[in-house]
């Protein structure tokens, strides 16, 4: 718990930067605190999964039967705004795996963010968003990644978490600091077999994330105070 504190609360509040952050995850709404906290800090928000639809929508692309929370469109769009008022770098997939069904074998194909057709769904960031999300770590000092990309489950989905994780494996090599938090998050490092090539891979789940929010939790504060 001592790592988990030290890693975490070192990462919020003495980054060493340029400091990025990637959130990702099916919706919006679980993150909404985080992302707002993270617009105050860090130099660039990278964004993924399933929650970057609701972000598409709200710039008015056309998402087909993608997953995406309709209540928070206007939240998109009003953290899109924090984070330009903020000159913060915010980077949404610029092209997507779509696929026909909600199948690990479906029919599959890459399209532009804004092309996905009728009865197809994003599952994953394509090859143009990896690249460019690639660049954007390319000098990060700092990297905190919360969620997947992608429905990493199925290997046809998991290109996009896998090519971002063995980024942030890359930058560790070089000495940033590589904070993966969340179950689904850690799970994922896990199979990709790059755990080991991790500054830090958080073992609180939820409590983790509320961590992120800023909340205090009664153990953590219970053992500060001692």
């Amino acid at each position: 718990m001592e790592k988990e504190i030290d890693y975490l609360g070192s990462a919020l509040e003495h980054p060493k930067r340029p400091f990025v952050s990637i959130v990702g995850g099916a919706k919006i709404s679980d993150k909404i605190m985080v992302l707002e906290r993270l617009i105050g800090m860090v130099d660039k928000l990278l964004i993924g999964g399933g929650m970057a639809n609701t972000f598409l929508r709200a710039q008015d692309y056309e998402i087909g039967d993608s997953l995406f929370e309709e209540g928070n469109v206007v939240t998109a769009r009003d953290l899109l705004t924090q984070a330009h008022q903020r000159n913060v770098e915010l980077l949404l997939p610029t092209d997507v795996v779509i696929a026909d069904r909600f199948e690990s074998d479906a029919n599959t194909k890459v399209v532009a963010s804004n092309q996905v057709e009728p009865g197809w769904r994003i599952l994953d960031i394509g090859p143009h968003t990896i690249a460019a999300f690639r660049q954007a770590l390319a000098d990060a000092q700092t990297i905190l990644l919360n969620g997947t990309l992608g429905v990493e489950e199925w290997p046809a989905f998991a290109g996009g978490t896998n090519a971002v994780l063995e980024a942030l494996a890359g930058r560790t090599k070089v000495g940033a600091t590589t904070i993966i938090g969340g179950g689904d998050s850690a799970a994922a490092v896990e199979q990709a077999g790059v755990a080991e090539q991790m500054s830090h891979v958080s073992t609180g789940g939820g409590a983790s994330l509320e961590f992120l929010e800023g909340r205090v939790l009664p153990g953590v504060a219970a053992l500060q105070e001692r």
